[in-house]
């Protein structure tokens, strides 16, 4: 008998998760992918000798990555290394006028943790403790179950431990409200503040629920995957490959062809390179057949660029109203020396938190003094630099749908960035650059077609939480369906592993 096919359209994190849950389920998988490689967002970058994860940077919650491997009979360790940072990451505050302050190292033992926190606000290490008892259980429910749920209907809350639960996972209270609760030193306040800050939303929009995320950080902790980031898609395509997956790179989606209310058939543009660099590229337009499609890449694109005007689900009103999460200026560095004293991550707040978040969520302008976060794998991980190299990746958050993202403003700002670098390390640095590329906002749309060139997705507002997203399933299409950061269960590796399993879920229910 013939296998039912499913074509996903986009190779990131959910979609390489899609392809590999369809494919164990028994179906025939085809992925299209517009670059040419699998990753989408977390795709890698190799020039000059230096090997850089253009997107994602951060390995929390191991365990999420463990389960999805062991879903097919694999783990971790069969695809890559795993190191515990030690610190987790180090913070620079303020600049003051004597001199600036010291940096604090986040340590990776909880018990050091909590010597620190009572060390800035005496008794706080026993409130860190009910703080952490609070956000277990949150992690808990949320991770196993919440984020499992296809937010389909509002009945799917009542089988969890819910209902009873609800209030206990602090949906209602905001995690500025929460956080101050328990901690008044404003370091403190913004140490916790700082991972809802890539969720999409200020402190005092974001549900207290996502407290589970510093139980991740300083619980769980904060992990490297020797190589890079991009050795979770390898393990991912890999898996996706021994399942029968199959691959078609440098195809640009251009269609989704409809027939009485489904989905039949997919169109793609695809780029043929015969033999190698220099030779004459030709392109051919392919159609594919499919009982399912699967929209991996941006849900808005899929929408409005794919799909005839009268099948989308939601309007340009609707999508105008969507609270994005941030979009980024990034900066990927090649050094021909060796820094002193530097560690894995760091983060810069040494502006003022309140009035960059303001920039980035309420006024949505290009920000005055930000705030900046800057990744050095090189400090551990002698394979993405050359010997005596260190290998830099430099993030600043800004609003999404910002105007005038010209070469000289992301100078402008990369000016402003490494001096205050230069000034907490007292290194010279500038001069010692022998590889530069940047990547914001118009990469963003052009690379990925993200919505008002998104990098993060969708911000996990309470009015964009679970049912609140727009939904996984097309209202209007009945096969088609929608993974990854802006549907459930939201922004972030670990979500977009559970977004291509939820996903593939419902369509093998419906379809299977």
């Amino acid at each position: 008998r013939r296998l039912k096919k499913a074509v996903i359209i986009g190779s990131g994190f959910a979609g390489l998760s899609a392809a590999s849950f369809m494919a164990k389920a028994g179906w025939d998988v085809t992925v299209l992918e517009k670059q040419s490689t699998a990753g989408g967002r977390a795709r890698q970058l190799k020039e000059s000798g230096f090997t850089f994860d253009m997107g994602p940077s951060w390995y929390w919650m191991p365990d999420v990555f463990e389960r999805f491997f062991n879903c097919f009979g694999k783990k971790v360790a069969d695809y890559y290394r795993l190191d515990r940072l030690d610190p987790s990451y180090r913070v620079y505050w303020s600049k003051t006028p004597g001199g600036n302050e010291e940096p604090m190292d986040i340590p990776a033992d909880y018990g050091a943790l909590k010597k620190l926190f009572e060390s800035i606000e005496p008794g706080s290490a026993a409130k860190l403790d009910s703080f952490m008892e609070e956000a277990v259980y949150k992690y808990e429910v949320g991770i196993n179950k919440l984020v499992h749920k296809p937010g389909q209907s509002y009945t799917e809350f009542l089988d969890w431990d819910l209902a009873k639960g609800v209030f206990k996972l602090d949906v209602f209270t905001s995690m500025k409200k929460h956080i101050s609760k328990y901690f008044k030193n404003p370091k403190l306040q913004q140490l916790l503040e700082f991972p809802v800050l890539f969720l999409g939303a200020l402190p005092e929009n974001t549900p207290a629920l996502y407290s589970l995320m510093n139980y991740a950080d300083m619980k769980l902790g904060t992990w490297y995957p020797h190589g890079g980031m991009y050795k979770i898609v390898e393990g991912m395509y890999s898996v996706a490959k021994e399942l029968g997956v199959k691959f078609i790179f440098n195809s640009d989606v251009n269609e989704i062809k409809i027939e009485q209310g489904k989905a039949k058939s997919v169109t793609a543009l695809t780029t043929v390179n015969p033999h190698g660099p220099g030779a004459e590229q030709r392109s051919m337009v392919n159609s594919y057949d499919a009982d399912v499609v699967i929209g991996a890449a941006d849900y808005h694109f899929i929408e409005t660029k794919l799909l005839p005007a009268n099948c989308r689900s939601y309007s340009d009103e609707y999508w105008d109203k969507r609270v994005m999460a941030p979009s980024c200026l990034l900066y990927y560095v090649g050094l021909n020396k060796k820094l002193e004293g530097v560690v894995h991550h760091s983060l810069f707040f040494d502006s003022d938190f309140e009035i960059h978040g303001k920039e980035i969520y309420t006024t949505k302008q290009w920000p005055v003094d930000p705030l900046f976060y800057v990744c050095i794998p090189s400090v551990m991980d002698e394979t993405v630099a050359p010997e005596g190299h260190e290998n830099m990746f430099f993030l600043i958050p800004v609003a999404t749908g910002l105007q005038g993202d010209t070469e000289e403003l992301r100078e402008t700002y990369f000016e402003k960035i490494m001096e205050r670098f230069e000034q907490y390390t007292g290194q010279n640095i500038k001069e010692s650059i022998i590889y530069k590329k940047t990547y914001s906002v118009s990469n963003f749309v052009n690379d990925y077609n993200s919505f008002k060139g998104n990098a993060y997705g969708l911000a996990n507002t309470l009015m964009q939480t679970a049912n609140l997203k727009p939904a996984c399933r097309s209202i209007k299409i009945k096969n088609l369906f929608y993974t990854g950061q802006l549907t459930v269960p939201g922004p972030g590796v670990p979500p977009s592993l559970i977004s291509g399993e939820v996903v593939a879920k419902q369509a093998i229910k419906h379809f299977g």
